[in-house]
């Protein structure tokens, strides 16, 4: 499909979404989160793509929070619709069965830094601001904000963040553990792209499995958590990645990964 707000490409195995409203700082009305869900549903069904990165359009913003002229007009019950869009679009986000990196560029506001928390990790440019300011507007974060940053970072310092509405910046955001490096703007995308190769070349079978056994097991407890690694790591001996691994190692050669999530 045409989208008209975000730019959605593929390169090899590499797709990358950027959000695409430069004069609205790439905030985010509901045609946005609608063309944002379909790309996500693409990617999910194209066995071909092995990591996804995200990033804003422009030199000032990833995502800077939601349209505030769209979220003014709305009354209780489309309030509670644009949340439910939001937090099912991010769900889609977070549960991609494969690696996703935000390269944030600027500013990553509200629903913005809410995307990227849901990515698999951050890096970040030097001049990259995060914050939910949903509390200066009489609000409180609506995409799952309060739920992943204090999960990320612990409960107190998410609270401050939410509570005051402050903006951090890159540095202050990777000493609390948001992003976990920071480049020169003109630099960030080439170390995204680099990361993303890297990842890339490795077991798409194994990627959805320790991305799995993260995601969930950060949920439960310890022993609970680690018998899902057990079972996700039986699993993984049932893939052609992993006989290609064992194979090339005991070969001395380097392995070449080409099993799907199917085999």
């Amino acid at each position: 499909m045409a989208y008209e707000h975000i730019i959605f490409e593929i390169e090899s195995s590499l797709a990358t979404i950027t959000f695409n409203r430069p004069k609205a700082m790439n905030a985010l009305n509901n045609a946005l989160i609608q063309e944002f869900s379909t790309a996500l549903d693409n990617i999910a069904s194209n066995e071909d793509i092995r990591v996804l990165v995200l990033t804003g359009a422009g030199d000032k913003s990833f995502v800077a929070g939601a349209d505030i002229n769209e979220l003014a007009t709305f009354n209780p019950l489309e309030a509670k619709l644009f949340s439910r869009k939001g937090h099912r679009t991010i769900h889609k986000l977070q549960t991609l069965s494969i690696p996703v990196i935000a390269a944030v560029n600027g500013f990553a506001l509200g629903g913005g830094s809410e995307i990227a928390l849901a990515c698999d990790f951050i890096y970040a440019s030097k001049n990259a601001k995060f914050g939910l300011p949903e509390i200066t507007l009489g609000l409180i974060p609506g995409f799952g904000g309060t739920q992943r940053l204090p999960r990320l970072i612990g409960k107190n310092l998410a609270k401050e963040l939410i509570f005051t509405g402050k903006m951090i910046n890159a540095e202050e955001a990777k000493q609390m553990g948001i992003v976990n490096q920071v480049y020169e703007a003109e630099s960030l995308m080439e170390a995204v792209k680099t990361t993303a190769s890297m990842i890339a070349t490795k077991g798409k079978t194994s990627l959805r499995a320790a991305k799995e056994a993260i995601n969930r097991g950060m949920d439960v407890d310890l022993n609970t958590g680690c018998h899902m690694e057990i079972d996700a790591f039986s699993l993984c001996m049932a893939s052609t990645d992993a006989k290609e691994g064992t194979h090339a190692f005991l070969e001395k050669r380097k392995a070449i990964f080409k099993g799907s999530l199917i085999g």
